[in-house]
Formats: C-alpha cells, structure tokens, sequence
C-alpha cells in the first residue's frame, strides 16, 4: 500500500446471518455437538468431504440460498471485492458468481496451516494461504497457480513488535519475575480444555504462574473462575484483552488448542507452544504441521501434559531450539501481503471493468 491510494473502508458481515436460520443452527450447534459428543464422526465427515471431487447437492443448496439472501447487501454497498476467511462464505460467493452478473472479485483467506477441499471453487480470484503444501495442494486440484499468494496467516503486527526488558513487561503486566508464566487460551466456542489444562499445571514441580485469557465467553469465564479457587499456584483468570502480544511476550509457553489464529500468533511471538485436545479435522492437521516442524509439543492426556510442560519449563536449550523453528514458520508480514493480494485483484477488476 501508498500513502497515495484511495482511503479503503472494510464492512465485515457474518455469513450464517444469510443462511437459512435453520441452516445456521444445525451447522452452528450440529458442529458444537457433533466434536463433543461423537468426534470419530465429524472425523470422518471431515476426511470424506476432504477428499470429495464435487460440491454435494444440500451444500450447494445452502450456497446458493444464502447467495440470494446476501444480494441486497451486496447491491447496496457495491464492494470492490470481497474477503472470505471461512470456507462457508468462499462457497457461497462462488456461488453468487454464477447467478449474478457483475459480481464482485472473491478472495479467500485461509486461516488454518492445511486447506479443506471446502474452498476450492474453480471462480475465485485469489486465494491466501499458509504454506508451500497449501498452495500444492489447491494447484493440484485445479486452481492456477497465479492465483495464489503464500502469505502465511495474518495477524496483528504488535505480535512481533519488539517488547524490550521481559522483566519490565512482566512488572507492568503485574506477573511475577522470579516464576515461569504459562499463557493458556481455548476456543470461543466454549468447548477448549482450559479446566483440564489448568488442573493438569498443578502436577508441575517448578514453580510457576499462569494466565488464562477465556475471551468473551460468560459460560467458560464461570467455569474457569470456580476451577481456579482451587488452584495450586498463582492464577490469572482475564476476558477478552487487546494485548495478548504482551502476554505472549511475557510468557515461556503457551498451553493452547491449536487454532490456526493463535497458533499463528505464537509463531510470531516465538512462543513455544504445548497443543492439548485438537478438534477433529483441522486443528488435527494443524497439530500435525507444527509438531512436525518443532514449533509445539503434543499432549495426549492431562498427566502427559503435566510431563510435557515440566520438561520445557526446565529446559531453556529446547526452549530455544523450538523459538528457531518457531521463526522460521513465522509470517509476521502476512497482513499486509494479504492486504496486497487484495488490493491487487480490486485494482484488476477495476482495470478490466474500463477496458
């Protein structure tokens, strides 16, 4: 970007909102249920529709029902393009492409370090990913190459400000000098370990401390805070905050389900990452990726975890060697090479439409 281009405006709009309302709530609370009652299930549903060659007939229904809903709003705010970072609303735009002429240029934004044949649509301008295998992986299955930015997956670029004096950001975060300091994030949905990875750092003999940042979620917050009377060692329990880099600058290690958002922001922050309880499907894959490339520990139950997290606290060499790896996955640019990529197929459309 310039200082001399137009000033940009974003309107961000929640897809499922389109869809049908009981679409949405079988999607929405069918997913919640199905990974935490039957996760074998959603595994292989996930796995079938990975390898599936078509778009089923109730998907494409879905696309192009809430593709008809979203015409107004697209009418009325006339977007030079469109930003998808859900497999969902890529399809549905895909869609929308095909019943409405002088649709606008869709660029999909994948936030996960594998990417589901769920966004793969043979009319979508742009595609940002996470990796070379990414990008392999949507070129064998018939997207052009020249449509496809390796970026890495964006987050704030606070994440890798430099942050001065550890010492100095723990005193004005008010976290102890003289401890080791766990991070521990879950999921929004409510459905992340935060309980059993706070009970299982009371099995560590190290002293240390924790911070668990439970987001804007009341149900898991009273959870949390009830579990935390009886914790066995300093405990932070805070909402959503807007400086999470600090707490990942300040802390040794993160104990995490690996989202690809956070997973991303550790990366960045060259925060050494312990993965507990992945969801079936791409938080599987997104352990696998970071695991593989010694960026994050796996742990299988709560008394590995215990191990698991004692071990690294104890040893700052492979601390070390995992905050190597960890910079070399980070993408601290992503932003604004997605922003590029962006721009980019604005300005194309633009140039097209006066041609």
């Amino acid at each position: 970007m310039t200082s001399q281009d137009p000033a940009l405006e974003a309107q961000v709009v929640d897809s499922y909102k389109y869809a049908a309302s009981v679409v949405s709530r079988v999607v929405s609370n069918g997913y919640i249920g199905m990974v935490k009652t039957v996760p074998q299930m959603y595994r292989y549903l996930y796995d079938r529709a990975e390898r599936a060659t078509e778009v089923g007939p109730f998907r494409t229904w879905i696309h192009q029902f809430t593709a008809g809903n979203l015409h107004a709003l697209i009418q009325a705010q006339r977007p030079d393009v469109v930003v998808c970072t859900h497999a969902f609303p890529c399809g549905v735009m895909a869609e929308y492409k095909k019943q409405f002429p002088g649709a606008p240029p869709v660029v999909g934004v994948v936030t996960d370090f594998v990417v589901h044949a769920f966004w793969i649509h043979d009319n979508i301008e742009g595609y940002a990913v996470a990796t070379e295998e990414m990008r392999d992986t949507l070129v064998a299955r018939g997207v052009a190459a020249r449509r496809i930015v390796v970026s890495g997956i964006p987050v704030d670029s606070a994440f890798a400000l430099p942050h001065g004096d550890r010492d100095e950001l723990r005193a004005r975060l008010g976290l102890p000098r003289d401890r080791s300091v766990v991070l521990m994030m879950g999921g929004g949905l409510g459905i992340g370990p935060l309980v059993t990875m706070m009970g299982a750092l009371g099995g560590v003999r190290r002293p240390l401390c924790a911070v668990v940042i439970v987001g804007r979620n009341p149900r898991v917050e009273r959870r949390v805070l009830e579990a935390a009377q009886g914790a066995a060692y300093p405990l932070r329990v805070l909402r959503f905050v807007g400086n999470v880099h600090d707490y990942m600058h300040a802390s040794d290690i993160l104990l995490t389900k690996p989202g690809g958002l956070t997973s991303a922001e550790a990366l960045v922050a060259r925060l050494p990452m312990v993965l507990y309880k992945a969801l079936p499907g791409q938080e599987e894959r997104n352990t696998g990726y970071l695991v593989a490339r010694e960026a994050a520990l796996r742990a299988k139950n709560p008394s590995d975890l215990s191990r698991t997290v004692e071990s690294l606290l104890d040893s700052g060499e492979r601390r070390a060697r995992m905050r190597v790896a960890l910079a070399q996955l980070a993408r601290p640019h992503a932003a604004h090479d997605v922003a590029l990529l962006v721009r980019a197929v604005a300005l194309r459309q633009r140039e097209e439409a006066l041609a």
